[in-house]
């Protein structure tokens, strides 16, 4: 077909100046085009009258029928009105509103040259090797149903596997049917929520050191958050024996965020009976029990009471948090309702990163890598001890029988300071006080930081260590 020469066709009142070289769009589309780019620029104005499809079919040498088509398209679009007696016109639009001024963008917050608050691991000792080879295996044994909408409750593979592996690990009992695949814990804590509220839960107990945003989602799910005061044995489960409205308790016995302290066993006793005589529900958050240092990981208080305890875990320390894997175990009346509440929009983690994680279990590769991220961070804590002990012998460290951080206690009225002078050195540290619960009765919150060993990659730690030991206080004048 002999290539269209651009046309310029004025007709009364209007001067189309219409580019109708043909593409690979062919004539209509190419027409459509033009007209669009004509009525959007304003060479066409609101209100003008186009020709009719015979007259401009004939100006440029085009069938009636393409005309009247590429019309009709822009009509059904909104660019044209097409009126009997009125002709083709174009469409009227409200006036676009000035753009509103943009204001000036803030500055970027400072990154710091070191990072030692808590709340994730080293992400560069993922396995990236290793998790390659799962996925490509997964990949290939893959049926064809994993890549539809597929089960609430997570991909079948995964359940499977968690539920040998959880058994053996932290000494978890319970089958694949009742493990629901969640995007991170915090998707988790939200579901158990809802599903708590909607049985009639009003108020949840809540250790009163802890993760604000755990009790900004508890709250958002509708309960109250009630502080249960914690000291070396972990949480003060004695007091929940008052508290007669309290029908559920989240708890993180096998090492207490942020104290360190795990669970007394006579506390995981008496707790265990308080859920058994009351109806009471116990949410274990066991996000680092597989990275104990000094002796076997304390075991999951759910083993104790699989149907009174809902297990929560999470490969965001052990693996990667941008992986948006984790799981609830839940007692076999708390599943209906928690696959009701995800399935009314929930984001679901994505199948292939399921079935992978499957095959890394299955296959070995995890139980490999936490043995050994488990000898990376105790040689991370072994160091940051020792560094303490010869450098700031008056600071006393706790906490770290287990996990990714310690807990350094300071002396009296000097947390605010040392936190300014880490921000001069541009080191990111987080003091104890704010991870209180503003309900908590007694004592204020004792002057500390919350030092996270595991963050910093292994080029960097040292130089953390150093902008550590540089920041914190002296010792007080009376000390020996």
């Amino acid at each position: 077909m002999p290539e269209k020469r651009a046309t310029s066709r004025a007709v009364p009142g209007v001067d189309l100046h219409l580019d109708l070289r043909t593409g690979p769009c062919g004539r209509r589309a190419t027409l459509v085009r033009a007209l669009r780019e004509a009525v959007r620029s304003g060479r066409l104005a609101p209100g003008t009258r186009l020709p009719s499809s015979r007259a401009l079919a004939a100006d440029l040498g085009l069938a009636r029928n393409t005309v009247a088509d590429a019309y009709g398209e822009l009509v059904a679009e909104g660019w044209l009105t097409a009126l009997q007696g009125s002709g083709t016109r174009v469409a009227r639009r409200a006036a676009p509103r000035p753009p509103a001024p943009r204001p000036a963008p803030a500055p970027d917050a400072a990154r710091p040259a070191h990072d030692l608050r808590p709340g994730a691991g080293d992400v560069s000792t993922f396995p990236r090797a290793g998790w390659l080879s799962a996925a490509r295996r997964a990949l290939a044994a893959a049926p064809h149903e994993a890549f539809g909408y597929g089960d609430g409750r997570g991909r079948p593979e995964l359940r499977e596997a968690l539920a040998d592996y959880l058994a053996r690990a932290r000494g978890v009992r319970t089958d694949p049917g009742r493990i629901v695949v969640c995007a991170g814990f915090i998707q988790g804590l939200a579901l158990l929520g809802r599903a708590l509220r909607r049985r009639g839960v009003r108020e949840l107990g809540m250790e009163s050191y802890g993760l604000w945003y755990h009790r900004d989602t508890v709250e958002r799910s509708g309960l109250r958050s009630v502080p249960l005061t914690v000291d070396g044995l972990g949480a003060d489960v004695g007091q929940l024996e008052g508290l007669k409205t309290v029908k559920g308790v989240l708890l993180t016995p096998a090492h207490q965020f942020p104290t360190g302290a795990p669970l007394h066993p006579a506390r995981r006793a008496a707790v265990v009976d308080w859920a058994a005589r009351t109806g009471g529900v116990i949410v274990e958050d066991d996000y680092d029990g597989e990275l104990r240092y000094d002796r076997q990981p304390v075991g999951a208080l759910q083993g104790l009471a699989p149907d009174l305890v809902v297990y929560c875990g999470t490969v965001s320390k052990s693996l990667a948090p941008g992986l948006r894997l984790a799981w609830l175990v839940l007692p076999e009346d708390l599943v209906a309702d928690v696959r009701a509440v995800k399935a009314t929009g929930e984001w679901t983690s994505g199948a292939l990163d399921q079935l992978t994680l499957a095959e890394f279990i299955t296959g070995g590769g995890y139980d490999r890598h936490v043995r050994s991220v488990r000898l990376h961070y105790r040689r991370r804590r072994d160091q940051l001890v020792a560094a303490l002990a010869e450098h700031a012998p008056h600071i006393r460290v706790t906490g770290i029988a287990a996990g990714l951080h310690a807990v350094l206690e300071l002396p009296p009225g000097t947390e605010e300071a040392t936190l300014r002078a880490a921000d001069r050195q541009g080191l990111a540290l987080e003091g104890l006080a704010p991870f209180r619960h503003p309900a908590a009765s007694g004592p204020a919150a004792p002057d500390g930081l919350i030092v996270n060993y595991g963050s910093p990659p292994a080029h960097a730690f040292s130089g953390a260590l150093d902008s550590l030991l540089r920041v914190l206080p002296p010792a007080p004048a009376d000390t020996p």
